[in-house]
């Protein structure tokens, strides 16, 4: 990548967050739903290789041109799980985490994925179902599922991923009596959640918070049939909002100002770290982490809290971003649940940067090297969210040679 100003306007890529959820529901819905704007991220195809496991169906009229978001038709309605069915779930934990519930029953079917995503695996999963007489056994491919979900209390603390509170979500208003989820404190990543009761919501299933983060999920619902669109997604936007951090000057069009998505907090904060002294509590948007460090390394340094949860990401995205922004002269001091980002000069990097096959460490990385000019290694991973991102930075004015 060489040097070089990123300037121009360009449309924010769909949120992977909501297409997941949108996909998920239109499967569970009988009859036909039409989603607008899906992306083909690694993350979704996968999301749409286990709605077909799930016994839906989908097409994409026109097939995928290129990495531009299309349309997906999808003809959902449940059916029985065959005996030995697999769910595809490549690198992602959200499909991981939001088909497991839903692929429950009598048959004995298997999630499998990468050595990373079995790393990260079915976590607080693991000991909430088998409680409920489900059998789980995880292995370095995969993990063998048997047992149905059964209506009924369901605790889980808020600090580990939304994503398994998401699952259950969508999950319980199929089953025939009522449940009730508990996410103790503290609840993290609540937006997330939020997303997950939007979407439902679109869809005509009712879940009712009757206290703070105790959710009501009455059974026997049905989803109903819809047409919507994904709308576009804060946390790939900050990645190019970083660029004005760094002198560039790029508008990010098709964003919702009042989106339910946390990363939408994006813009201030990144304003907040051209100045020094920033503390930034990354609880709530542990996402965006890559992408502040990387504005803290370019500017007056950073303080981030609540960082523990970036260990359990695609790669430990504190260490990996200390280990590139060394490579860079600048010093980072990760703790359990902190990291600092030392004040310094961002020079030319001593090295190769590496992406640990993570999409948002790529991210982070190709916009200082914006700055410097240099090689990073391991850029197709950026395709698990954001496909078309080098393209966009061609667009913006930067030159990349690429070679994926």
């Amino acid at each position: 990548m060489e040097p070089g100003r990123a300037a121009g306007t360009v449309p924010a890529p769909p949120s992977k967050s909501y297409a997941h959820r949108l996909l998920i529901c239109a499967a569970l819905a009988e009859g036909q739903s039409v989603i607008h704007g899906i992306a083909p991220s690694e993350d979704v195809l996968a999301t749409l290789d286990c709605i077909r496991a799930l016994g839906a169906d989908y097409e994409i009229p026109g097939g995928f041109a290129g990495d531009e978001p299309r349309t997906a038709v999808i003809q959902g309605g449940r059916r029985a799980i065959p005996d030995g069915t697999v769910f595809p779930c490549r690198e992602s934990g959200s499909t991981l985490r939001f088909f497991l519930p839903l692929a429950l029953g009598d048959a004995a079917v298997r999630l499998t994925g990468s050595a990373r995503l079995m790393e990260r695996g079915a976590g607080v999963y693991g000991g909430l179902l088998r409680e409920k007489g489900v059998r789980l056994e995880a292995d370095t491919d995969g993990i063998e599922a048997q047992g149905r979900l059964t209506p009924g209390e369901y605790a889980l603390t808020g600090n580990v991923s939304s994503q398994y509170i998401s699952g259950l979500l969508f999950a319980l208003p199929l089953l025939d009596g009522d449940s009730v989820i508990r996410v103790l404190p503290p609840v993290e990543s609540r937006a997330y959640i939020d997303i997950t009761l939007d979407v439902l919501w679109k869809f005509g299933v009712c879940v009712r918070e009757t206290e703070p983060n105790v959710f009501l999920v009455p059974g026997g619902q049905r989803y109903r049939a819809q047409v919507l669109a994904v709308e576009g997604d804060w946390s790939n936007a900050a990645a190019l909002y970083l660029f004005n951090n760094l002198g560039g000057d790029v508008r990010v069009t098709g964003l919702e100002p009042s989106s339910t998505q946390g990363d939408r907090v994006c813009a201030g904060l990144l304003e907040r770290l051209r100045a020094p002294g920033a503390e930034i509590d990354l609880s709530n948007c542990p996402d965006l982490g890559p992408v502040l460090f990387a504005a803290a390394a370019a500017g007056q340094g950073g303080v981030f809290t609540g960082t523990r949860r970036l260990r359990i990401k695609e790669s430990d995205r504190a260490q990996a971003m200390a280990e590139e922004l060394g490579k860079f002269g600048v010093r980072v001091l990760v703790e359990e649940n902190r990291a600092e980002v030392l004040p310094g000069g961002l020079h030319a990097p001593s090295g190769e940067l590496d992406s640990h096959n993570d999409h948002r460490i790529v991210m982070a990385a190709a916009a200082l090297l914006s700055r410097t000019g240099g090689v990073l290694n391991g850029a197709e991973a950026i395709r698990k969210s954001f496909p078309s991102y080098f393209e966009t930075l061609r667009r913006l004015g930067l030159e990349v040679h690429d070679g994926f």
